[in-house]
């Protein structure tokens, strides 16, 4: 059983990140559960989207991951990673984006939110573990897009890129050509491109 928790805030392409890997999964023969916590996703607020996939053969029963139950967390934005943190499993892998969203309360604090802290933080916390913290430079990838829509095949790419889920870069293909509008094919398999580069 592998499971995979992504989240992000609304407009990233957390869901359809989670149904383009669920899709991958579908795709091999295995067993696949999701759901999403979506809140107010709409106005910029959290999106956790859980994906269990039965790749020994088993049958998933549950679509939720319990605390401590994540095989890999896969962050849009740094500080929501931070936030679920607590469902990791002692074993799992943090994939995360640098480009930080400020959320509504620090746009209207007086404490300035910046990303890179929270990646310095994760830094710290994973100092001991390194290899469970993967850290993707999402901002000079898009860059090269032009387009900050590719977010959520970026950030799939770099995580089966590194090879910790037993899914290939032709598995994540097949499914973006399955789960994504027609129009926007060619786009996301440049962001692939660029990912691997």
């Amino acid at each position: 059983m592998l499971n995979v928790l992504l989240t992000g805030v609304g407009g990233q392409g957390t869901v359809l990140a989670s149904k383009v890997l669920a899709q991958a999964a579908q795709d091999k023969g295995w067993h696949v559960r999701t759901a999403e916590t979506i809140g107010m996703a709409q106005r910029g607020g959290s999106v956790v989207s859980h994906v269990r996939m039965g790749n020994a053969g088993e049958e998933v029963c549950s679509p939720l991951i319990s605390e401590g139950g994540a095989d890999m967390i896969m962050a849009f934005e740094p500080a929501e990673g931070a936030r679920v943190l607590p469902y990791l499993a002692p074993h799992g892998l943090l994939v995360t984006a640098t480009t930080g969203i400020p959320a509504v309360a620090s746009v209207l604090g007086k404490t300035p939110y910046r990303g890179a802290q929270i990646i310095a933080q994760l830094v710290d916390v994973f100092a001991e573990m390194p290899e469970r913290l993967v850290i993707v430079p999402d901002a000079a990838i898009l860059k090269r897009m032009g387009n900050r829509r590719a977010l959520n095949t970026v950030l799939l790419a770099s995580a089966i890129s590194i090879g910790y889920l037993p899914l290939t870069i032709d598995d994540l293909v097949g499914a973006i050509e399955g789960c994504v509008k027609p129009e926007l094919i060619d786009m996301n398999l440049r962001a692939i491109e660029l990912t691997l580069e």
